[in-house]
């Protein structure tokens, strides 16, 4: 009888040293479940290299891409007379930017295979009809340019177009760098972010980010020697500032 008890008292405290041991499991596991949520949130690219390096044993594939983007060099400058003389004039606010829509002056700019349009806080998805050509030919050029990779699917992100005196004050009073004789005011310019690809490859490496923009500076590079456009390598702002030619 008193082996009975011992047994029973034996299973009893084995029970309960095995449920506070799946209990501190299952607390380190949401713990960590958690961490890993709130590391995605701040830096997904960052959670998603070690995920598709550590887990999936993804590698870097060397795509032999040569770089590009430090060749965009044009300065304002150098440009700003023809692109105020070829775009149109400056709108000082909303309801000027719809009266050049209603003439024909500006053209809206959607998403297309190529690229998306971001939700812009400092200016409007609107073109010269010259400008927005120059665009789709540079999604064009850029999703043959990448149809033999695996991120062939990928788009890239336009980030800024066309903006009014209006906004340029707002942007300038975050963005001093922002110029105050920009070309965005004259419908002709946009900007593409280098940084941010959509593609349904989940885990992408260094390699692929790095492939995608030098890419994308190689279709821009070679259509600025075609006399097609002005560039630049904006690296504060993450983007390249291209400028219908």
């Amino acid at each position: 009888m008193d082996c009975y008890k011992i047994y029973i008292c034996y299973q009893l405290n084995h029970c309960r040293f095995v449920r506070r041991i799946l209990k501190i499991s299952g607390l380190l596991l949401l713990f960590a479940c958690l961490l890993f949520v709130a590391a995605y949130l701040i830096n997904p690219k960052v959670v998603r290299r070690f995920v598709a390096r550590n887990v999936f044993g993804i590698k870097c594939i060397d795509y032999r891409q040569p770089v590009y983007s430090k060749k965009l060099t044009d300065k304002i400058p150098e440009y700003i007379e023809y692109s105020r003389a070829s775009g149109i004039k400056q709108c000082k606010n909303e309801d000027e930017i719809s009266e050049k829509v209603n003439q024909g002056k500006l053209v809206k700019v959607k998403d297309g295979n190529a690229f998306i349009v971001e939700s812009m806080s400092h200016s409007y998805p609107y073109l010269t009809k010259p400008a927005k050509d120059l665009l789709i030919e540079i999604g064009i050029r850029f999703k043959e340019k990448i149809k033999n990779s695996r991120v062939r699917d990928a788009q890239f992100r336009i980030t800024s177009m066309t903006r009014t005196s209006e906004k340029l004050k707002k942007l300038r009073n975050t963005n001093s760098n922002a110029s105050i004789n920009s070309p965005h005011l004259y419908g002709n310019a946009f900007d593409i972010s280098y940084i941010n690809f959509r593609t349904t490859t989940f885990f992408l490496t260094n390699c692929d980010e790095k492939y995608l923009m030098e890419a994308l500076a190689d279709v821009i590079w070679q259509m600025r020697k075609e006399r097609k456009c002005w560039a630049t390598f904006e690296r504060q702002q993450n983007c390249f500032h291209v400028v219908d030619r």
